[in-house]
C-alpha cells in the first residue's frame, strides 16, 4: 500500500468518525418509559393493588391512573404489537369489548413497547378500549399475576371486588372467556 492511499484511507475514516461523534452528540434521546406505584400505607402488594397503583401513559401519550379502574370487573389484556398471537385476538377483544359496556365489564390492554408503537399500532387499528403503555414493567406486572413464562397475550380476568378470578396465557378463547365472565354474573 502507497503512502497515497493509506493518506486517502485515513482521512475517510476521521471523516466518519467525526460524522458519527456528531450524530451521537446531536441525536436525540427517546422519552424513557416510567411508571410510578403509589404506597400501600403498610398493606401487602397483591398483583391487583399493584396494578391499581400505576400510572401509565395511555396510546396519546395522556398520563393515567389505572386506579381509575377499581370497584368495576375488569379484563386485563398484556400484549405487543409484535406478538402475532396478541394482533389476532385484538379484533375479538376490542368487539368484546363494545358488547360489555351495557354489562359494566371492562377490558384494558397494557402493550409491552414503546410508546411509538403503541400509539402507531393504536392509530392503524382503531383498537376502541383503553390501551396503555408499560414498557417492560408490564412483563414484570404479568409476573406478578402468575405469568412465570412471561409469555404473551397474558390476560387477567378481575371482578368488581378486586380479586382474580382467572388468567388465561395465549391467544384467547372467547367462548370460555365469555363463559367466565357469565359465570360471575357479568
Amino acid at each position: 500500500m502507497n503512502k497515497k492511499n493509506l493518506l486517502f484511507y485515513i482521512i475517510i475514516a476521521a471523516t466518519f468518525a467525526a460524522m458519527g461523534a456528531y450524530v451521537g452528540v446531536h441525536k436525540k434521546q427517546a422519552d424513557p418509559i416510567t411508571t410510578k406505584i403509589a404506597p400501600t400505607d403498610g398493606r401487602p402488594h397483591t398483583p391487583v393493588s399493584a396494578l391499581f397503583a400505576e400510572t401509565m401513559n395511555d396510546s396519546q401519550g395522556a398520563s393515567q391512573a389505572l386506579a381509575q379502574w377499581k370497584g368495576k370487573a375488569l379484563v386485563v389484556n398484556f400484549w405487543a404489537p409484535w406478538c402475532a398471537p396478541c394482533v389476532e385476538e385484538m379484533p375479538e377483544l376490542d368487539e368484546l369489548a363494545k358488547e360489555s359496556v351495557k354489562k359494566n365489564i371492562n377490558i384494558i390492554g397494557i402493550g409491552i413497547d414503546s410508546p411509538a408503537n403503541i400509539a402507531q399500532f393504536a392509530e392503524k387499528f382503531k383498537i376502541s378500549y383503553p390501551l396503555y403503555v408499560s414498557g417492560l414493567r408490564g412483563t414484570e406486572l404479568a409476573r406478578e399475576f402468575g405469568n412465570a413464562s412471561g409469555g404473551l397475550p397474558y390476560t387477567v380476568l378481575i371482578g368488581p371486588d378486586g380479586q382474580v378470578r382467572k388468567t388465561y396465557l395465549g391467544r384467547l378463547k372467547f367462548a370460555e372467556l365469555k363463559a367466565d365472565l357469565a359465570a360471575l354474573g357479568l
